[in-house]
């Protein structure tokens, strides 16, 4: 729930095992202890979807068996290892930090990625405030960092079961080109449509493309998206990476999208969440502020960790 600064630091003293979600001002100020947070001023929160900077959002877990640990770019890949064999892990990465390019590109061949439960979130900034920098902390060490992940590894009680679920309003539109790119990263200026090499940059001016959809990618049948963040003279940026060797599409247009999120979400009414977030894209575009989502509670992020990056979903851990 949102907390007052007090609040937070109150349920922090008393030794509570917490994940916490706030503005970089606010978290760097929390007490020590058995906590991980990152910065953001957006939350979806009983009082539906809000903007807060002198708010956190405290989220309490119940066990026993945990470890907090700080990753940089040369430990990351160790982020599955070190996880519980039942449990889950929370992974904080700053937005566009070094270890953030680092775990978008390289996560899924990470040893025993797919194999642990690891979820977690980008963290981010207020889009209209200049001066700020994306954090995660590391509460036991009061550490806070720009270029780490801090990560909340738990164990779950023998008999409990973890799940992992994203809920991805969209899916390729069959009626669009497959799009394919010849370098992986962030950007890109070239790419392959239906084999054909263009500019990126000119198809989408020239057929219109609505960049509020995300591309599609087609991984063995499970549709991962990558979202559009800026174009400028001549280079697409994107929240996350391409890749070659994967097929894109657009995504299917969607008439309603504040609609079709709710829609969506509203197939989960048995999900059990301990822990979920959602993309700052699905909260802007579905016009979630003061809205209500019944079933999930948690920051808005820049994207979001479902063993890797994706984007414009999700994210829900369940415990049952």
């Amino acid at each position: 729930m949102l907390m007052t600064f007090d609040e937070a630091s109150q349920k922090i003293n008393g030794g509570e095992l917490l994940h916490i979600a706030g503005t970089e001002e606010l978290i760097r100020k929390l007490p020590k202890g058995n906590w991980v947070g990152g910065s953001t001023e957006y939350f979806m929160a009983k009082e539906g979807g809000t903007v807060s900077g002198d708010r956190l959002f405290v989220t309490a877990f119940p066990y026993a068996d945990f470890s907090i640990k700080s990753y940089g770019i040369e430990e990351i890949a160790n982020v599955a290892l070190d996880a519980f064999d039942n449990g889950f892990s929370i992974a904080i990465i700053p937005f566009d930090s070094a270890v953030h390019k680092t775990y978008a590109e390289k996560a899924p061949g990470f040893e025993d990625m797919f194999i642990k439960n690891v979820a977690g979130w980008i963290a981010g900034l207020n889009l209209s405030k200049a001066g700020q920098t994306p954090i995660s902390v590391n509460g036991q060490t009061g550490e806070a960092f720009a270029d780490k992940a801090a990560v909340l590894h738990i164990g779950v009680p023998e008999g409990k079961a973890v799940t992992i679920g994203v809920i991805n309003i969209f899916s390729q539109d069959e009626e669009s080109p497959v799009i394919e790119f010849m370098e992986d990263g962030f950007s890109a200026v070239k790419c392959l449509i239906n084999g054909e090499e263009r500019s990126f940059a000119d198809y989408i001016a020239e057929n219109g493309i609505d960049t509020k959809l995300p591309l599609v990618g087609d991984y063995s049948g499970n549709g991962v998206n990558v979202s559009f963040k800026s174009i400028d003279n001549g280079t697409v940026n994107l929240y996350a990476p391409v890749f070659t060797g994967i097929k894109y599409r657009m995504a299917k247009a969607v008439s309603n999208y504040a609609e079709e999120l709710n829609n969506h979400l509203a197939d989960f009414h048995d999900a059990h969440s301990v822990f979920s977030c959602i993309c700052i894209l699905n909260f802007l575009y579905g016009e979630l502020e003061g809205k209500n989502i019944e079933l999930f509670r948690g920051p808005v992020t820049f994207g979001e960790i479902a063993y890797q990056l994706v984007n414009q979903t999700l994210v829900y851990v369940s415990v049952l």
